[in-house]
């Protein structure tokens, strides 16, 4: 069957169309985005401001209509954590289901990082052992780990590198003291969950999702997109340590000159790059592998298990 899953983020609206049946991996068909940038369409009062509700409920809108071409038999819409944790997501859902008809399901921090936990280890298989796994959003960061489909922990942290960027480092290029400031909150906040890990011991595989993880294994050295989805790409926390000066230097437009570094997420890449640092140090990771499934993947797979028993329902 053709489905698509319509991820409502806190930098894009993506609409992915995939081909797929249980027991075979999802082949991409079509993608349709759009940059949004919820996070950063808030008002004083954490709300979504109106001219953001009727940009998403017109880019809602512009994904049906591109799902229905494409012919899905299916869509899949669910949000994260800009609808999440607006102060007004309850009317923001029913404004776009009265006008749009979706009705978009407002995922948790925990689900969003179990179902990227959940196609992280459908890519990488029972093979990568104890898997800990790092995914850095537009809202919000995802750490899990586990050695099973349902890792054995799971956590969801405010410090996506949108959030971080549009409330820490408004300068650009930004001050130093904001920077060292940006630096300190998110190593007191990743430092509350450390032992929520260790106890489980060291893991056999650190793996990442997510643009910005991407991006920096980029600028780092790692093969680009051109190579190919099975090239594997890595990031050392010692090429990350050299990087975070360099970055903190440069302006958004600087950065957006860097190998891989997309111009519409470059001022975020720093508050991304720091999150990353302060992770991978103060979990213990010395270098990871970039996968290419994340959330939307994640959404298809469940789907997908569920498949026989709905269809042995009908």
């Amino acid at each position: 069957m053709r489905l698509g899953v319509l991820d409502v983020g806190s930098n894009t609206v993506h609409l992915l169309v995939v081909d797929a049946h249980p027991g075979a991996r999802p082949l991409p068909a079509h993608s349709h985005k759009a940059d949004l940038r919820l996070a950063e369409l808030l008002d004083a009062r954490g709300a979504i401001a109106p001219d953001g509700v009727e940009r998403l409920i017109a880019t809602v809108r512009d994904a049906l209509h591109a799902a229905e071409d494409k012919g899905c038999e299916e869509v899949l819409p669910f949000a994260t954590s800009a609808v999440r944790e607006a102060t007004n997501a309850d009317e923001v859902l029913a404004r776009v289901k009265d006008e749009t008809g979706v009705d978009l399901q407002v995922l948790t921090g925990g689900e969003e990082a179990r179902l990227t936990f959940l196609a992280a280890r459908r890519w990488f298989g029972w093979s990568a052992g104890k898997l800990l796994l790092l995914d850095i959003g537009g809202g919000s960061l995802e750490v899990a780990y586990g050695i099973d489909e349902d890792p054995d922990a799971a956590v969801s942290l405010p410090l996506g590198a949108g959030r971080l960027t549009a409330g820490w480092l408004p300068g650009d290029p930004p001050d130093t003291e904001d920077v060292k400031a940006l630096r300190r909150h998110v190593r007191a906040q990743i430092a509350r969950t450390v032992g929520e890990f260790s106890r489980f011991g060291r893991p056999d595989h650190v793996v990442a999702t997510s643009k910005t993880f991407k991006q920096l294994a980029r600028i780092a050295g790692a093969p680009g997109s051109g190579e190919g989805l099975y090239v594997e790409r890595l990031l050392t926390r010692a090429s990350l340590e050299e990087w975070v000066p360099r970055l903190a230097a440069m302006s958004g437009g600087e950065r957006a000159t860097l190998p891989g570094v997309s111009e519409n997420r470059a001022a975020q890449l720093l508050a991304g790059a720091l999150v990353a640092e302060g992770a991978m140090d103060l979990l213990g990771v010395e270098r990871l592998e970039i996968c290419p499934w994340a959330l939307r993947e994640g959404v298809i797979l469940r789907r997908l298990d569920h498949l026989p028993e709905l269809l042995a329902g009908t």
